[in-house]
């Protein structure tokens, strides 16, 4: 559920505030105990909470809200086999960060820093990320930057780079994305290949490829793939199914099926 509100303050000043909320995970049961001296936590249902400020074409945010690097990525899947990509599989998101964003004609550039951020594994520490986009002729371009630096811990630099191109009908994108672990000298890759295709004006299909390696580990392969219908008098709303598997041997391949309401 997604709401947002601004207002128009004069001199080409706008003021805005979002509240976003997100009962996937509830929904699933994701309520998760985090490990030492009896710390629990569970999923809270608010995904975004900001307010910010816009001039003109530059916009300043601060609040619960994703980092510039949650901008990159072109997969499609709806529950992606494995991490989306590199900066998902560090951290996207925090509860203190200060968010700038520029739209010009043909580029997007984004810059956030996160004050102290609790990551997955409890560690906390700070979070700097950049992000910059740009379109020519069809042809989408993008790269992103992100350093993390845990309290007590060397930093961990994650980089990616990412291509697409709108054939109409038919769509094909990649990207590339990378992190030096600087505390263990390991260096993880993740790429994605995807293809969109739109078969009619309310059906789409998305098809594509993962491929994840770390230092002196077997990478891993995985797929998806997912059709979605928009009803066409009701285009915020959509039924979707996807299959999706890996080529590790303690893995099935996973079924999912839903419908989305937009609010």
């Amino acid at each position: 559920m997604k709401n947002y509100v601004s207002y128009e303050l004069g001199n080409n000043m706008k003021a805005f505030g979002r509240l976003d909320l997100d009962f996937k995970d509830h929904a699933n049961g994701n309520e998760e105990e985090i490990a030492g001296d009896n710390y629990a936590s569970t999923d809270e249902p608010i995904e975004e909470a900001y307010v910010g400020i816009q001039y003109g074409v530059t916009s300043f945010s601060f609040g619960k809200q994703n980092f510039a690097s949650d901008e990159f990525g072109i997969e499609e899947a709806y529950e992606a086999p494995l991490d989306e990509d590199q900066f998902d599989a560090v951290d996207t998101d925090g509860d203190d960060t200060f968010r700038v964003d520029v739209e010009l004609d043909q580029v997007y550039l984004v810059a956030s820093y996160e004050l102290e951020a609790e990551d997955k594994d409890g560690i906390t520490g700070e979070f700097f990320d950049l992000f910059a986009a740009t379109e020519i002729a069809g042809l989408e371009l993008a790269a992103a930057f992100q350093q993390h630096t845990p309290i007590g811990g060397d930093s961990l630099d994650t980089w990616g780079l990412s291509a697409g191109y709108d054939f109409g009908m038919f769509g094909l994108a990649a990207d590339y994305s990378v992190t030096d672990d600087s505390n263990t000298d390991r260096e993880t890759t993740l790429y994605n290949v995807a293809a969109t295709i739109d078969v009619t004006s309310t059906t789409g299909v998305a098809i594509g490829m993962q491929n994840q390696e770390e230092d002196n580990e077997e990478d891993v392969t995985g797929w998806y793939a997912n059709v979605t219908y928009k009803f066409p008098e009701a285009k915020n709303v959509s039924v979707f199914a996807e299959i999706a598997d890996t080529d590790e041997d303690d893995t099935d391949m996973g079924f999912l099926a839903g419908m989305r309401v937009k609010f």
